[in-house]
């Protein structure tokens, strides 16, 4: 976590491979691939593999797309070979962020057998979960294209694996929100709860100013449930909040909220929210919204189907 003075990265600018770099150092990723083969393997190991193939066998095989998609989680694959199957040797021929079709490959891997056995689901299910998260992104990116609409993610993601999260919504082409409580303020409804608009508005209009004297902050937020608080948000001063969030809104109403930022905050982004589905988001971002959060990309994306074909030693 970044000191509450540091200036947060401007994490759009950097593409997938460098966003990676910043959010998964090599120690932080070796440790979670560590983590995740102890829980497959335990302390006595491939039992199965250690009884069937014989220490001195070689293998080798192809890791492929059962179904069309956006690959992502290449990188943590490749640190799960090293890390089970020493030695290993592969060769990438869909790196994160490929668009992929049934059969295509993603990885050739060649080593020990009983290394590339020990590898293989723990490798499948990082790469498939990821990807899924990738693919699903790639989904509503494509149905906003030629809107002013950013398809984002949001803090609704599996423990532990935020950061690969992240990394996949930008390699099926959405954007990053906050990453945590620390790098941005949000204000949400339960931070107001029983304040009338006005009250409200004045409220975050305190509390902003003290969070930027005290920590270099992504940028100010603010959730609006309803039309009456988005008018009384925008009336606050210019560079008070940087984006409203609009909750629950449907069409209508957030084109209603994109004439009064328009008239009054011009400066301020509107971020819709709240039950966004691979069906109605067209018509969301058509109401001239700037960015779409949607936990479904991380909390309920189904994995792409991965599987290793591995030859016969």
């Amino acid at each position: 976590m970044p000191s509450s003075r540091t200036a947060p990265k401007d994490l759009a600018s950097l593409s997938p491979d460098a966003l990676f770099d910043e959010l998964v150092p090599p120690d932080e990723l070796r440790a979670l691939v560590a983590r995740a083969l102890a829980e497959d393997l335990g302390a006595a190991g491939d039992v199965t593999a250690e009884a069937m193939i014989p220490a001195s066998a070689a293998g080798r095989g192809v890791v492929r797309a059962r179904a069309a998609g956006v690959v992502c989680g290449v990188r943590v694959a490749l640190e799960v070979l090293a890390q089970a199957a020493p030695g290993c040797r592969a060769s990438v021929h869909a790196p994160d962020a490929s668009r992929v079709r049934e059969g295509d490959a993603v990885l050739s891997v060649e080593g020990p057998m009983r290394g590339l056995l020990a590898a293989e689901r723990t490798m499948l299910n990082f790469l498939g979960h990821l990807s899924g998260i990738s693919s699903l992104t790639a989904r509503f990116a494509d149905l906003v294209a030629g809107t002013r609409a950013q398809v984002l993610d949001t803090r609704k993601t599996v423990p532990g694996l935020r950061m690969l999260a992240k990394h996949a919504v930008r390699c099926g082409g959405g954007t990053n929100h906050r990453i945590g409580l620390f790098d941005a303020m949000l204000v949400k409804d339960n931070h107001v709860a029983g304040l009338s608009p006005p009250a409200m508005a004045s409220a975050v209009a305190e509390a902003a100013s003290r969070a930027r004297a005290a920590h270099a902050l992504r940028f100010v937020e603010v959730e609006c449930d309803s039309v009456e608080q988005f008018r009384a948000i925008a009336g606050l001063p210019a560079g008070t909040v940087d984006y409203a969030l609009l909750d629950n809104m449907d069409p209508p109403r957030l084109a209603e909220c994109v004439r009064i930022r328009d008239a009054h905050a011009p400066r301020m982004l509107l971020e819709a929210s709240g039950g966004v589905r691979i069906d109605s988001v067209r018509a969301i971002a058509e109401a001239g919204v700037d960015r779409i959060s949607i936990g479904a990309l991380t909390h309920s994306a189904p994995a792409l189907d991965v599987a290793l074909d591995v030859e016969a030693p």
